[in-house]
Order: structure tokens, then C-alpha cells, then sequence
């Protein structure tokens, strides 16, 4: 579960971690009003589960409470990185002498916290040469002591007030991260203004495995209305950017059909897993979903186990029976009652296919031919 900007710095100023003024806003006058008691010039921060959002023109500067109401009704009801801006943040504008990255992941390889820094923080923080870069494993038995932090500030050159309020900073990150049973918590950037450390952006991500231990934090989703509209059903949803709509049954063939598709040239519109033994109903639900989002072409790929076949071609007579099916259809059916799957397809003008890779290839060749008319 991440945590939006606005909550992440709630949590660091809890825990003593210095953060600009400011406070989230929902509407435009009350940007102005925040932006009136703070003091201008501020930054106003569009509030979505993205990053990026600064090249995305999600972060602008107001001079003065009737420019901050003005931004701010830019900003709400847009869409930036794909999420709809429902928030901003007013925050005083700092100076900005130095950007630092700042960061504790979990490292899976070797099963421990990892914490990531640099003397190169900001916007362009991918682009950063691994060289400079210090990234230093935790022993979670041991934990992350004064001197291991201390040893971080060396690495980056820092010196005097500046390394101790960034050795203070980082022990109190780990212990957020620890706390909160984080994936990732991040300062990006940790900001040299004069002489202070002040943690201009914040990242705060949590182990939804881990949810049942935080039960007083709010919940937190960053799935699209198609997806929430899909998870409703029952079923697993991811929008991705391409143009032939998938479904199958199971994580693992879902992630092959995506794969396979990109094998042969196409690009997959979503991430649709039927699961195991999922009923007609919610199945057909599923299909008529995947035919509003209007693709070039659907896949629908299925390896029968506890799933049947004859349920899945039932579902999608269901669904070219009830509303049609506007778009070219390749279906591969595999499994426990194939046989019946493929009779009652082939009864409504249908063909199936064996062979995944024989039914991806139509598909694309299909999505193509939809792209050129």
C-alpha cells in the first residue's frame, strides 16, 4: 500500500524528521488559505501515486494566495501520471542550495533492508551513474546503529551539522521503516537549505502483507476506476498502455500471454487473471468489461485445470449474445472440458486454438489489421 506524499510527511514529522510548512488542500480556496498562513511564494503538489510528477507538470509555484487558489484549480480534477488529482499539497517553497537522494528498500536477494544514497537527488534520480550511488545492506538482527549512518554521511562527503542531522535523519528513517513494516520509504530530495537537512518529498510504501498489524492507518488504493470496477467482481486487474485486451486464468499464464504477445509484435491493454475455478457469471462480467475498453482485438487464453472450458465458452456466448462483440476475438482453450468448450464456441462461430503461441500470433495479426481500417 503506498502512502500519498502528503501522509508519508505526516509520519516523518511524527517522527522528527524535518519537513516543509504546509498542509493538503481539496479545494482552491482553501490552496489560497493555506498558502495565506504559510507565507508565499509555496509549491502547490498534485496528490496521485506516481512518480514523475514534476515533468509531468503535477508540481507548480504560486507567489501569492490568489496565484496558489489559481494553480490549484488547474491542478484538481486534472489527471497527471494516469490518477485523477483529488488533492494538493501547499507547502512553503524552499531554498534549495543541494539535492540529496535518500531511501531503505527491501533488498530480496539478500533479505534484508538496503539503504540507498546520493549526493544526487531530485527529479533525474534514475539518470544518477551507479558510481555515485552508496547502497549499504542492514543486518536486521543488529539494526541500523548512529555509527552505520554516520559511515552513509562519509561516504557522500557530507561534513560537520550538515552529516550529523543527516545521520539523524537516516536512523530515524530506518526505524519508519522497520515500524511500519515498509517496502520503501524515501526522501527524494532531501534538501540542503542553508544550513539544515529538510525532507522536501516523501515515499512511504507498505508490505500489504503486513496490513493486518497497521489496522489504524487509512486505506490507501491507487487502482483506476476500471480496475476497482474489475477487483469488484472478484478478479485481479491491471491497466497497461497497449491495444489487445487479455484475459486468462492464473498469474503465471496471464504474465506468459502478456509476453508472448510482445514475442510476436503486440502489446497488451491489461493484466486479466480469471483465477481458478471462476464462475460463469463473474467470468462474463470480466469479458464484458474487456469490450468496453474497446481494444483492437481480446485474447482470451485458457489452461483448464479447476477452470472448464465449457464454463469459459459459456461466458463468452454470454457476453456476444447480451451485448455483442465488436472487436476480433481469439480464444485458446486448454484443459478440463475442452472438448465442450470448443463445441459450443464453434455452435456460435467461434474458433479455438490449441497452441498459445498459434493464437497470439492471430491475435496480433488481428489487432494490426483493426489499427489500419
Amino acid at each position: 500500500m503506498k502512502f500519498f506524499e502528503y501522509m508519508a510527511k505526516e509520519v516523518f514529522r511524527e517522527r522528527g524528521i524535518p519537513t516543509p510548512r504546509g498542509r493538503v488542500a481539496a479545494s482552491p480556496g482553501e490552496a489560497a488559505q493555506v498558502a495565506a498562513e504559510i507565507g508565499a511564494p509555496v509549491a502547490i503538489k498534485s496528490q496521485v501515486l506516481a512518480g514523475g510528477r514534476g515533468k509531468a507538470g503535477g508540481i507548480r509555484f504560486a507567489d501569492t494566495p490568489d496565484q496558489a487558489r489559481e494553480v490549484a484549480a488547474g491542478l484538481l480534477g486534472q489527471e497527471v501520471r494516469g490518477y485523477r488529482v483529488e488533492r494538493v499539497l501547499v507547502e512553503e517553497k524552499l531554498q534549495i542550495d543541494r539535492e540529496l537522494y535518500l531511501g531503505i528498500a527491501v533488498d530480496t536477494a539478500r533479505k534484508s533492508p538496503l539503504v540507498i544514497a546520493s549526493v544526487h537527488g531530485g527529479v533525474n534520480i534514475e539518470e544518477v551513474p551507479e558510481k555515485d550511488i552508496v547502497k549499504r545492506p542492514v543486518d536486521i538482527t543488529l539494526g541500523l546503529y548512529p555509527y552505520f549512518a554516520r559511515g552513509i554521511a562519509r561516504r557522500l562527503g557530507l561534513e560537520g551539522a550538515i552529516a550529523r542531522q543527516f545521520a539523524d535523519i537516516l536512523t530515524r528513517l530506518y526505524r519508519i521503516f522497520r515500524d511500519y513494516d515498509a517496502e520503501l520509504v524515501e526522501i527524494n530530495p532531501l534538501v540542503i537549505s542553508g544550513d539544515r537537512l529538510i525532507a522536501a518529498d516523501g515515499r512511504l510504501n507498505i508490505d500489504d502483507d503486513a496490513r493486518f498489524r497497521h489496522q489504524d492507518l487509512p486505506e490507501v488504493s491507487e487502482a483506476t476506476e476500471l480496475e476497482r470496477r474489475v477487483r469488484e467482481i472478484g478478479l485481479s486487474y491491471v491497466e497497461l498502455d497497449g491495444d489487445i485486451a487479455v484475459m486468462a486464468n492464473g498469474a503465471g499464464i496471464t504474465m506468459a500471454t502478456i509476453d508472448v504477445l510482445a514475442e510476436y509484435g503486440g502489446r497488451a491493454m491489461n493484466f486479466l487473471d480469471a483465477g481458478g475455478g471462476a464462475a460463469v457469471e463473474p467470468m462474463a462480467k470480466a469479458m464484458a468489461v474487456l469490450v468496453s475498453t474497446n481494444p483492437k482485438a481480446i485474447f482470451v487464453n485458457i489452461f483448464g485445470g479447476i477452470t472448464r472450458c465449457d464454463d469459459v465458452a459459456n461466458a463468452i456466448v454470454t457476453v456476444k449474445q447480451q451485448q455483442g462483440i465488436p472487436v476480433p476475438l481469439v480464444v485458446r482453450l486448454v484443459g478440463t472440458n475442452e472438448d465442450k468448450g470448443v463445441a459450443i464456441l464453434r455452435e456460435h462461430g467461434i474458433e479455438a486454438f490449441r497452441d498459445m503461441g498459434e493464437a497470439a500470433r492471430k491475435a496480433v495479426e488481428l489487432a494490426r489489421q483493426g489499427g489500419e481500417r
